[in-house]
């Protein structure tokens, strides 16, 4: 596979996870595995374990490339009393008593040979030496190609044959999404919201030879790193260290932007009108900051009901002739009540005056509030 010869189109990790949760319950369906192909920290470990939790079902995750084959087969012994020898199924495989279940063999391509042996008889089989699986558990593997910069073994023709495939990609309202449920950095959230190109550059890292490039789970670090108590020195190197020398230099430079683009914590203290519009950012970069910056503040009914204040003036901000201010505006308003619906602070949104004149606005022009 040095090349590309997947002719399976791409999709969203979401897309995936909402038909693997389909898959599951067909019965007929489940009995056929399932392989996620997909670029390092796209989130396909994530979003198996994830489907699990939706059916409140056991996982059994596998990773590869850390056993050995009779770690799978099982151990021979000697069965005096039959004059045999009998294999002995290691006992994290799922017996009869655990009638329904996802096995997940992940890192199966970069696996050993001998070792996807045996992992490709519970594929192809259900079952490997006397162990069988039980008919309620459905197999989810998951791998990289080698044209996705990864150590690959070729997976031939039969075993594919065998499977339903997804060639899962990055898509960065999927990582968005996934970045505001788990509270990354505001910063990150802005940047990456500006520049999605720069969201997974496997592309860019493989063609200049590079070890370390930016990926999604490089992305939760950099979150991680800026939310620490780190020095500015120290926070340069482990961004460096997790995304390359290049990505840091360009995300460090904007998020000086971000940073002097708007004062959310001003932002939140000043009187409504003359002194918000004064403080309101007047770059890109600066309106995207203040965005996620005001999500992440508002985490209660008057902080909320401020933030949609903030939100409502954008059109006077001093850079709005040059800004996408309706497009970022209908943004925050929709990441401002999607939080408030998760917290159960939608009455905080619906008594907003701020709130209702942009909904009253959107009916005018006859789009959905």
């Amino acid at each position: 596979m040095a090349s590309n010869p997947m002719n399976v189109p791409p999709v969203s990790i979401a897309a995936a996870k909402a038909a693997l949760i389909e898959q599951f319950a067909d019965p007929v369906l489940r009995r056929r595995a399932t392989m996620l192909w997909g670029t390092r920290g796209v989130g396909k470990s994530s979003v198996v374990r994830q489907v699990a939790a939706h059916y409140g079902v056991p996982l059994v995750d596998l990773r590869l490339t850390t056993i050995e084959p009779v770690d799978i087969r099982g151990a021979i012994y000697a069965d005096d009393a039959q004059s045999r020898t009998v294999w002995f199924p290691p006992e994290f495989l799922p017996t009869a008593d655990q009638p329904e279940g996802i096995l997940f063999l992940d890192e199966l391509t970069a696996a050993e040979q001998r070792l996807q042996i045996s992992a490709y008889s519970l594929i192809l089989d259900r079952r490997v030496g006397n162990y069988r699986l039980p008919d309620g558990w459905q197999i989810v593997a998951a791998g990289n190609a080698s044209f996705h910069g990864a150590v690959s073994h070729d997976m031939g023709t039969a075993l594919a044959d065998r499977m339903f495939h997804f060639n899962v990609q990055t898509v960065i309202e999927a990582f968005l999404e996934h970045a505001l449920a788990h509270d990354f950095a505001p910063e990150v959230m802005a940047y990456l919201k500006v520049r999605p190109d720069r969201l997974d550059d496997t592309a860019a890292q493989l063609a200049a030879d590079h070890l370390v490039g930016a990926s999604p789970r490089g992305w939760e670090d950099v979150s991680n790193v800026l939310k620490s108590g780190l020095g500015e020195a120290a926070r340069r190197s482990f961004v460096q260290g997790r995304i390359g020398a290049a990505n840091a230099a360009e995300f460090f430079g904007v998020l000086r932007e971000i940073q002097s683009g708007a004062d959310v914590l001003k932002l939140m203290r000043a009187r409504p009108g003359e002194e918000t519009a004064a403080l309101l950012p007047a770059t890109l970069d600066g309106l995207y900051g203040m965005i996620y910056g005001l999500l992440a503040a508002a985490v209660d009914a008057p902080t909320l009901q401020r933030a949609l204040e903030i939100v409502g003036q954008l059109p006077d901000s001093r850079g709005a002739a040059s800004l996408p201010v309706r497009e970022a505006q209908t943004l925050a308003m929709e990441l401002l009540l999607q939080k408030a619906l998760e917290r159960g602070l939608e009455t905080a949104v619906l008594d907003s005056p701020a709130y209702r004149r942009y909904a009253e606005q959107r009916r005018r022009e006859g789009l959905d509030a």
